[in-house]
């Protein structure tokens, strides 16, 4: 069969910090038969002038610049606009390594009937690359199963079959605003096969400016929305709204609810056939622990002491959080002060054990 035509859609909103390195990153790689689908969201930098810039050196640039209408409506007009059989995700502040697009071909080649494939990430400091490692979960659990959860796939890593995925469900659904991706995964992944490369194939940038970080609330609001409308879909939990009530107001007696849901969930989950029952466990643990950090978040100990105490959970927190939370109910502004240590020593952990296993991420000059 002849090598497909891979599209890459790349929505565009002031991107100028880090745009030419992604666009260098998709130009660069070692599979050449491919078209990039560049759509300028309105963006009010440099990303528009840098795009035209790449698009005189390599013609496989297509640009299209209008005014903002925001990330979902792009996507789909770049769904709309690409040629490809094969469309790749890619964002305008992520770098591509140059295998990933082969790889990636490579696997829908040998798995035809395969309709959604992601990679491995690395974490993109500054210019630093701290090495990612894939969690073992991936090898052995249903990707189906688990995208009822959670979003299975890093959205810069995906690949989309066109031959597979049917027009009409290969759309971002308004509707799931800052998680549109987790939606499309969990409606693909419903139907049709889905896989994971093991290896990292895409550095994924850390910055303030991120869509994570901005929009970290609504994104875990329309989070909770998707998992409680796909728990309720199978008849594995009897009060959805709890879930998405947390989410807008962490209260004791919403944390109770949440915490009462996610016993009955484990206890339905019990029941599954053996051969699915363990996938629907991790999808369960990551819950959990999804609900924990929200809660958490909040810096009032005696709700996340609540938390524990209600889903009997404290044995999977680590040691010394155990002892930050355990006078929550009764000393909240001692925990508090305890907590905040805690996150000053991660903070500097995480620095200090970044540094050795961390390169230089390699410097792209495509146009002089």
């Amino acid at each position: 069969m002849p090598t497909p035509l891979v599209s890459v859609l790349l929505p565009v909103y002031n991107g100028e910090p880090y745009l030419a390195a992604a666009l260098a990153s998709i130009l660069h790689q070692d599979h050449k038969r491919l078209e990039v689908i560049a759509i300028d969201d309105g963006s009010t930098d440099g990303s528009l002038q840098i795009l035209q810039r790449y698009q005189k050196v390599d013609g496989r640039i297509s640009i299209v610049s209008r005014e903002n209408r925001g990330l979902i409506a792009t996507l789909n007009e770049g769904l709309v606009l690409a040629k490809g059989e094969l469309i790749a995700r890619m964002d305008a502040d992520d770098v591509c390594y140059t295998a990933r697009l082969s790889r990636q071909v490579s696997v829908f080649k040998e798995r035809p009937h395969l309709a959604i494939c992601g990679t491995g990430i690395d974490t993109l400091i500054g210019d630093r690359i701290v090495r990612g490692s894939l969690d073992p979960l991936y090898q052995w659990a249903s990707l189906g199963i688990l995208s009822k959860f959670f979003t299975i796939f890093m959205h810069s890593t995906v690949v989309y079959n066109r031959k597979v995925i049917p027009d009409e469900m290969l759309f971002y659904d308004p509707r799931y605003v800052h998680a549109e991706d987790f939606d499309l995964f969990r409606r693909i992944t419903h139907r049709f096969l889905a896989a994971m490369i093991g290896e990292s194939l895409v550095a994924y940038r850390i910055h303030d400016e991120s869509v994570t970080n901005k929009h970290k609330r609504q994104m875990r609001k329309t989070h909770l929305k998707i998992v409680a409308e796909n728990l309720e879909r199978e008849g594995l939990i009897d009060n959805p709204d709890a879930f998405e009530d947390i989410a807008d107001a962490v209260t004791t007696d919403r944390v109770q609810r949440v915490a009462e849901c996610i016993l009955g969930l484990e206890e339905k989950i019990s029941a599954q056939p053996a051969a699915i029952r363990r996938s629907y466990e991790e999808g369960t643990m990551n819950l959990f622990y999804f609900l924990y950090q929200l809660i958490s978040d909040e810096q009032r100990p005696e709700l996340t002491h609540e938390f524990l105490t209600r889903t009997q959970k404290w044995g999977l927190i680590r040691r010394r959080e155990r002892y930050s939370l355990l006078p929550g109910a009764y000393m909240p502004w001692f925990s508090g002060i305890s907590i905040a240590a805690n996150r000053r020593l991660d903070a500097l952990s995480r620095h200090l054990q970044s540094v050795p296993a961390a390169t230089v991420l390699p410097r792209y000059d495509l146009i002089g």
